[in-house]
């Protein structure tokens, strides 16, 4: 059972992941010991899963985000599942409810290289494909 210094905790950290545990402390009123023993904590009992750098693509070299969404052709998801794991491409997957099933964050070069990845998808189904023409948060 998770209480509110563990909520706090958890905000922190999903805020800057690199914040030091004495700092963390300070907001929380514990020490930077106590908030080390939470956290750790946390990570035993499966809440705290992973730290992760979220890195501006963009920067790095011109890139294309698209999100798209995959409508199936068949209930035979698992190899669709491996394909997703298997590419690069793909930032992030979800399986939905309402307008599709999954829909797909993926991150490509340019348009050729979004080609490329949409005809790979149509074994699997029929996509609808969103742009991303800038990233709010």
């Amino acid at each position: 059972m998770l209480d509110q210094t563990d909520h706090a905790i958890l905000a922190l950290l999903r805020q800057n992941s690199r914040l030091l545990w004495k700092d963390i402390g300070e907001q929380v009123h514990l020490s930077g010991q106590a908030v080390g023993n939470r956290i750790r904590r946390l990570e035993e009992q499966g809440v705290i899963i992973g730290y992760t750098t979220i890195v501006d693509e963009a920067k790095l070299t011109p890139s294309l985000t698209a999100m798209v969404t995959m409508f199936m052709k068949t209930t035979d998801h698992s190899r669709f599942a491996r394909f997703v794991a298997s590419r690069s491409e793909v930032i992030e997957a979800h399986r939905i409810s309402g307008d599709g099933c999954y829909t797909l964050k993926i991150n490509v070069a340019d348009h050729t290289a979004l080609n490329r990845f949409l005809d790979d998808l149509l074994p699997f189904g029929n996509y609808r494909v969103n742009l991303s023409i800038g990233q709010l948060k």
